[in-house]
C-alpha cells in the first residue's frame, strides 16, 4: 500500500484532489448541492479575518458533516499533560533521559502517547507540548484528533501510515509529518513496533525558516513538501473518537469512519517532508554557525525573530571550520532547548546520548560538550571532516519548558546527567612572576 501512495507538492499551497471525478465543485464552494450528495464543509484553522498570507482553511466534501457523533465523555487522560505544567517545580537542571521502552502489552498510537515537557499555555494559545509515542498496536476501531495544537511527528524507528480526513501519507525515521490543529485521523503501525517524538504546537502553525541573506535557495525548500491525495473510507460500525480538548481527553461514540472525505481544496491539510533533502548550510572558514541555520519549521511568537517554537534538525554534513572548536561551543541562552537523538551520536554528547533519548537545556542553564569531546576536539588535527550516520534535532522555544511529574520521576531519567561536566580540567596557564 506504502508504495502507491501519491503526493501533491508545495509548501502551503492552494491544492484540490478528488477522489472520484467531478466530486470538487468548480467555480464556488457551497453548491446547493453537490454531486454524489456530499456535504460541503469548511475546516479553518486560522480566524476567519486572519490576513490572505496567514489564512488557512480547507474546504471538504464528505459523505456525512462532522456533527453526526455523540456526545464527549472525559476520560483518564494517562501520562498525556497539557501546557501550564504545574504538577512538579521546573528546576534548572540540565536533563536527559534513555529511550522510553517499546511497551510489553498491544499498545496504540494514543495510550502509548507519554508528555515529557510543555511550555506556554494551551488555552492561550502559546507554547508546545512534547511527547513521545510508543507503539505495537495499530488503532483499528477509534480515530483521534487535537483541538489543543498542531501535531509535528519525529518518528524514531517504526514506519507509521497516517490516515486522515484529507487523505494517507507514510512517515518513517528521517521523515517528519504535520497534523494541523483539529484534523481527525487515524495511526496504523506498518513495523512491528514505532517509537518516536511529538511536539505539539499550541500557536502559529509552523512555516518555513526565513533565508535572509541566504537568498532564494537552501534550507528546506517549497518544493519537497508532500500533501496527501483525497482518499475516503465508507464504513459503518461501532467506532468512538477520540479529541483531545483543552488540555483533557475525551471520547465519543461515532456509527462511521470520520474519514470519509471523498475530495477537497485548500491550504490546511496534513504534510511531511524528508530531512535528507534539507540544503545544509555551515562555515567555509572559520567559527561555529548558531543553530539557527539548521531550523527547518518554526512557529513565529509576537516579537520577531524570537520563535514560539523552532525545529531544527543537525543531520550527516562536512565540517571544514579552519582554526575552530567545531563541536557546540559552551553557551548559556535565553531560549530552551529539548533535543533528541534519531540516529548516530551528537558530536557534542559521544557518551550517554543515545538513539530515542532525549536532554533539555532550559533558559539560561549553561550546555556544551562534555569534557571527553572538549579534549579530542580541542586537540584535534583539523581536515575536512564529514559527519555521517547521524541525525539529531531540536525543538527550541522562548518559553522555559517545564517537565512533567514523569520526566523527573521516570527510570528513563538519566540521574548522574551533569557528571558528563565535572571532569572538565582547569588549563589556565597564568603569567608566573
Amino acid at each position: 500500500m506504502t508504495s502507491e501512495l501519491k503526493y501533491m507538492t508545495g509548501f502551503g499551497n492552494e491544492f484540490e484532489t478528488e477522489a472520484l471525478p467531478g466530486a470538487l465543485p468548480i467555480g464556488q464552494f457551497s453548491p446547493q448541492k453537490v454531486k454524489y450528495d456530499l456535504y460541503a464543509e469548511q475546516f479553518s484553522t486560522t480566524a476567519f479575518t486572519a490576513p490572505r498570507a496567514d489564512n488557512r482553511r480547507t474546504w471538504m466534501y464528505r459523505i456525512r458533516p462532522s456533527v453526526v457523533q455523540g456526545d464527549y465523555t472525559s476520560i483518564d487522560n494517562g501520562l498525556i499533560r497539557t501546557a501550564p505544567i504545574t504538577e512538579v517545580p521546573t528546576p534548572p537542571t540540565m536533563l536527559r533521559w534513555n529511550p522510553i521502552d517499546i511497551p510489553a502489552t498491544p499498545t496504540d498510537f494514543i495510550d502509548g502517547l507519554i508528555t515529557m515537557a510543555a511550555n506556554g499555555s494551551a488555552n492561550a494559545q502559546t507554547g508546545i507540548g512534547i511527547h513521545v509515542y510508543v507503539a505495537n498496536k495499530s488503532m483499528t476501531d477509534r480515530y483521534f484528533y487535537n483541538a489543543d495544537g498542531e501535531m509535528l511527528f519525529v518518528p524514531q524507528q517504526g514506519e507509521l501510515l497516517l490516515k486522515t480526513e484529507c487523505g494517507n501519507l507514510t512517515i518513517k525515521a528521517g521523515e517528519i509529518a504535520v497534523i494541523p490543529r483539529g484534523i481527525k485521523f487515524q495511526v496504523e503501525l506498518l513495523t512491528d513496533s514505532a517509537r518516536g517524538f511529538i511536539c505539539e504546537n499550541y500557536g502559529h502553525a509552523y512555516v518555513l525558516a526565513e533565508r535572509g541573506p541566504v537568498g532564494a535557495n537552501g534550507y528546506a525548500n517549497d518544493r519537497d513538501f508532500q500533501y496527501p491525495v483525497a482518499a475516503f473510507e465508507d464504513k459503518e460500525g461501532d467506532f468512538e473518537l477520540i479529541a483531545k480538548f483543552n488540555g483533557n481527553m475525551f471520547r465519543c461514540d461515532i456509527a462511521h469512519s470520520p474519514l470519509d472525505v471523498v475530495a477537497w481544496t485548500g491550504n490546511s491539510a496534513p504534510y511531511k517532508y524528508d530531512l535528507a533533502r534539507f540544503n545544509v548550510m555551515n562555515t567555509v572558514s572559520f567559527d561555529h554557525p548558531d543553530p539557527s541555520i539548521f531550523t527547518v519549521l518554526t512557529s513565529p511568537s509576537g516579537t520577531e525573530g524570537v520563535a514560539n517554537i523552532d525545529f531544527a534538525i543537525f543531520p550527516p554534513r562536512w565540517m571544514v571550520a579552519e582554526n575552530t572548536f567545531r563541536p557546540p561551543y559552551y553557551h548559556r541562552n535565553i531560549m530552551s532547548e529539548f533535543m533528541g537523538l534519531i540516529e548516530g551520536v551528537y558530536d557534542a554528547k559521544e557518551h550517554g546520548f543515545v538513539p530515542g533519548g532525549m536532554s533539555l537545556h532550559n533558559c539560561m542553564s549553561p550546555h556544551g560538550p562534555e569534557a571527553d569531546v572538549f579534549e579530542k576536539a580541542s586537540n584535534a588535527e583539523l581536515e575536512p571532516q564529514r559527519y555521517d550516520n547521524t541525525l539529531a534535532f531540536m525543538f527550541e522555544s522562548r518559553y522555559v519548558i517545564s517537565p512533567t511529574k514523569y520526566a523527573l520521576e521516570g527510570k528513563e531519567r538519566q540521574p548522574n546527567y551533569t557528571d558528563c561536566w565535572r571532569t572538565i580540567k582547569k588549563h589556565f596557564t597564568a603569567p608566573q612572576g
